[in-house]
């Protein structure tokens, strides 16, 4: 079974970024598939498909490798 996580990415511009973006998140344990829609000047919605659910720890430091930020999670009320 897999699970597909979805969050922001902030930061990015252009293909270049969204492929460091993908090659960090790829080279990650049990990942199958990263999708990217890139937003210039916001934060850019990332999938990921994987194995299993990846930590936050484990998503932040691949995008910050790469280079970028992950959006905080807001909560809603």
């Amino acid at each position: 079974m897999t699970t597909t996580q979805t969050f922001g990415v902030d930061g990015m511009t252009c293909g270049h970024c969204v492929s460091a973006v993908t090659s960090e998140l790829s080279a990650l344990p049990g990942v199958h598939d990263v999708a990217i829609q890139l937003t210039v000047g916001g934060s850019s919605t990332v999938s990921v498909v994987s194995d299993a659910p990846l930590t936050d720890a484990a998503v932040s430091e691949a995008v910050v490798e790469a280079g970028y930020a992950v959006t905080p999670r807001r909560s809603l009320l």
